[in-house]
C-alpha cells in the first residue's frame, strides 16, 4: 500500500525509484551474505561438535589416569608432584575478520619446547598413570583452544546471521514493497494528472473554436449586401 506521504510528483518519483533500486541490490548482497554466512556457521559446528567429543574423551581419560595415579599413590606424594608446574604457556588472543564478523583466534606457546618440560616431578616415586594423565592433558591444550575459538565463533556468526535474516526480511516484505505500490501510486496520479490536463486542453480549444464560428457568424449576419 502506497504512503500517504508521498507526494505524486516526478521527482518523487526519480526518489523512489533510486530507493527501489538500492533496495533491491541491497537485498541481493544481503541475501548473499546469509547464504555464506550460514555455510560457515554450518562448518564451524561441524568442527565443533567434532573437537568436543575429542576434548572430552580426552579428559575423560587424564581423569581415569588420574584416579588410577591416586590409587597407587600416596595423596601427600601426588599432591607434592603437582604442586610446582615447570612448564608455562603464554596465550595470545587476536582477531579475525570473517564476512564482517570478528572471531576470536588463540595461539599459544610454551616456555621451552622441550615435551618433557610439562613433568614438573621425578620418575623414581611416581606412578606411569600420573605420566600419562599430564601427557593427556597437555596434548588436549591445543584442541580444547581450538573449541574455545569455534563456540566463540558460532555465537558470534549466529547473532549475524540473525541480523542480517530480519534485514533480509525488512527489504524483502517492507521496504521493497512499499517503493513499488509509491511508484505505481505516483505513476497513476501523474497518468491522472496528465489526462485531466489534456481533456481540459480539449475542452479550452473547442470553446475557442465554438467562440471563434459563432463571432464568425455573427459577423456574416451583419454585413451589409451590396447591389
Amino acid at each position: 500500500m502506497a504512503s500517504t506521504q508521498v507526494n505524486p510528483t516526478r521527482m518523487e518519483l526519480t526518489k523512489q525509484k533510486k530507493k527501489l533500486a538500492t533496495a533491491t541490490k541491497g537485498h541481493k548482497l544481503l541475501k548473499d551474505k546469509r547464504d555464506e554466512l550460514m555455510r560457515q556457521f554450518l562448518d564451524l559446528v561441524r568442527e565443533n561438535m567434532a573437537l568436543r567429543l575429542k576434548v572430552e574423551a580426552g579428559i575423560k581419560a587424564a581423569n581415569q589416569n588420574f584416579v588410577i595415579a591416586r590409587a597407587a599413590m600416596s595423596e601427600e606424594t601426588l599432591h607434592t608432584a603437582l604442586m610446582a608446574p615447570k612448564q608455562e604457556v603464554y596465550l595470545e588472543s587476536s582477531r579475525k575478520n570473517v564476512m564482517s564478523v570478528e572471531i576470536p583466534a588463540f595461539e599459544y606457546k610454551t616456555r621451552t619446547a622441550d615435551e618433557n618440560d610439562i613433568y614438573s616431578y621425578g620418575f623414581a616415586f611416581t606412578s606411569g598413570d600420573l605420566d600419562d594423565a599430564v601427557k593427556s592433558l597437555a596434548d588436549i591444550l591445543p584442541d580444547m583452544l581450538r573449541l574455545a575459538e569455534t563456540e566463540k565463533a558460532c555465537q558470534l556468526m549466529a547473532a549475524e546471521i540473525e541480523k542480517t535474516r530480519r534485514r533480509v526480511n525488512a527489504l524483502e516484505h517492507v521496504i521493497i514493497p512499499e517503493a513499488q505500490a509509491n511508484i505505481k501510486y505516483i505513476s497513476m496520479k501523474l497518468d491522472e494528472n496528465e489526462r485531466s490536463t489534456q481533456i481540459r486542453l480539449m475542452k479550452v480549444k473547442d470553446m475557442m473554436l465554438e467562440e471563434t464560428h459563432h463571432y464568425s457568424e455573427k459577423e456574416a449576419g451583419y454585413a451589409v449586401p451590396v447591389g
